[in-house]
């Protein structure tokens, strides 16, 4: 009896956030990984392991080496949480229109339109010999019908589509399935340590026999079309996602993921176990280039190690990320609350940006750090410009 009473409070208070405003802390931390993906992007250039830029500094190998092993799980997860409060009052068809609408129309204009557009300066350096004359129409038709055709960060926009579609299909056939696994997390606001252990095992369970089985450096796309991801890490987002939507199913606000929970004030110690799982990390790396003979082909024990690590290091990153944006939802982050109603639009279009920048700066003898600040700065200001105005368009505000 008492928890019906808590779930309809909980309800009650869902139903009030809704028409006071959005979830500040949750705004936060997806904008912060947009941002991190425009950090990601600028930095990878000027990395060691990288054939970008011949300027480069070690401290960007460690910074995407960072964003990699977590950021586009979490993003997965964030996206998750917003399915059901969207999914229920429109009902599956409706649901699934507003997301095509949403996702899969600025799929197909980064595809058939911006990633062309960003990827013409990589074709204007390295074309092959005589291909000079090459207008940018010659090298989109090429893209298009001989290839490679690339999307880019746009892939994540048809895997969170066939997420989402996937969701409503779940929600139709199983809702008794969804609701229980909703109580379920639900029960958890008050138990952190069990909450954070279960999240750390599930995230070993979908990605480390994945890693093991195709390796990471797999890529499924079918056919050459521009529909690819990452084939070790298709479990890992659909879990994240669907991790998400069962935070979501319940309570947002009262729930696990509570500004005043006890998940959000321990804070600090998911910040710790992160930074001693991407220890971890760097242990694993550091062995793979100093003590293993076969460069390419580590032995199994040093695979499952670093899947280990990873799974754990993403898993753990992801709940700092959402419980420090909990714990500051009172403070003021300029920043980010700027960029909050343009961080959609700023991450459709920073990649234009990103690599005409970096193509301009290529030739001068900078250091790294000033290559890798004129393209972040400008990527930055430059998408968000670009996504200011477009949102004035009221059909384009509408979609993102």
């Amino acid at each position: 009896m008492g928890s019906n009473k808590m779930l309809r409070k909980t309800d009650r208070s869902d139903r009030t956030l809704k028409v006071r405003g959005r979830i500040v802390a949750l705004d936060r931390a997806r904008t912060f990984i947009t941002l991190l993906v425009l950090i990601h992007h600028s930095a990878v250039n000027y990395t060691h392991f990288g054939n970008g830029d011949k300027m480069r500094w070690l401290g960007f190998d460690l910074i995407v080496l960072f964003n990699d092993s977590f950021f586009m799980a979490c993003m997965f997860l964030i996206s998750g949480l917003f399915v059901h409060g969207s999914l229920t009052p429109r009902g599956a068809a409706d649901f699934v229109r507003n997301r095509a609408w949403r996702l899969g129309i600025p799929f197909l204009v980064s595809i058939f339109v911006l990633m062309p557009i960003a990827y013409y300066p990589t074709f204007l350096r390295y074309h092959l010999p005589g291909t000079t004359d090459f207008s940018f129409f010659h090298f989109w038709w090429r893209t298009l019908t001989v290839g490679p055709w690339p999307s880019g960060p746009a892939w994540f926009l048809w895997v969170l589509l066939a997420l989402n579609i996937a969701a409503a299909v779940l929600q139709a056939v199983s809702p008794r399935l969804l609701k229980t696994s909703g109580l379920l997390i639900f029960s958890l606001r008050d138990r952190p340590w069990t909450a954070f252990a279960a999240f750390l095992a599930a995230s070993v369970v979908i990605y480390v026999p994945m890693r093991l089985i195709v390796g990471d450096m797999s890529w499924l796309e079918p056919d050459g079309y521009p529909l690819p991801i990452q084939t070790s890490r298709i479990l890992l987002y659909a879990g994240y996602f669907l991790t998400g939507f069962g935070i979501g199913a319940v309570s947002l606000r009262a729930g696990i993921l509570s500004e005043e929970g006890a998940l959000a004030r321990r804070w600090p110690l998911w910040l710790a176990f992160a930074s001693l799982f991407y220890g971890a990390i760097l242990l694993q790396v550091y062995a793979h280039h100093n003590w293993i003979a076969d460069f390419d082909s580590p032995p199994l024990a040093w695979q499952a190690g670093y899947g280990l690590a990873f799974s754990l290091f993403s898993a753990a990153m992801t709940f700092t990320v959402l419980t420090v944006s909990l714990a500051f939802a009172s403070s003021r982050m300029k920043l980010l609350d700027a960029m909050r109603p343009n961080a959609y639009g700023i991450f459709l279009a920073h990649y234009i940006f990103i690599i005409w920048l970096q193509y301009a700066v290529y030739d001068y003898s900078w250091p790294a750090f000033v290559k890798f600040a004129v393209v972040f700065a400008g990527t930055l200001a430059l998408s968000w410009a670009v996504t200011a105005l477009l949102r004035k368009i009221p059909i384009v505000s509408r979609m993102i």
